[in-house]
């Protein structure tokens, strides 16, 4: 059973969905919007945000992803989500998300050595 598809606007999501989605992007929006056909038929672009419940797109365009970056006091001039933030939100959610910690040089390592053993 797969879950749910929820298109919504970023103005219209609650302060609870909205802290977790800072969470999952610490680094801002905007390299992380994808391309979609919606229901007329038009291609629009949203942020992919994914729940135990169901799975979001946050519709919004790079110009506005920026813009919600800068406006967004818990970022800061760089479009870093501060530590201040980091902190509160990951106190209310640590049990829901859970942020990727990878090191792709370490994973560079590790696939180079696979290669290895397999010959």
């Amino acid at each position: 059973m797969s879950k749910p598809r929820v298109i919504k606007n970023y103005d219209k999501l609650d302060d609870e969905l909205l802290e977790q989605i800072k969470l999952n992007y610490p680094n801002g929006f905007e390299r992380n919007l994808i391309r979609f056909t919606d229901v007329n038929g038009k291609i629009a672009s949203a942020l992919p945000f994914e729940t135990p419940e169901k799975y979001y797109l946050i519709r919004m365009t790079k110009s506005e992803a920026q813009l919600i970056i800068e406006d967004d006091d818990d970022y800061d001039d760089d479009g870093i989500l501060t530590d201040e933030a980091r902190e509160e939100y990951g106190d209310k959610y640590d049990d829901e998300i859970e942020e990727a910690d990878i090191d792709l040089d370490e994973l560079a390592e590790d696939d180079e050595s696979d290669e290895e053993e397999e010959r």
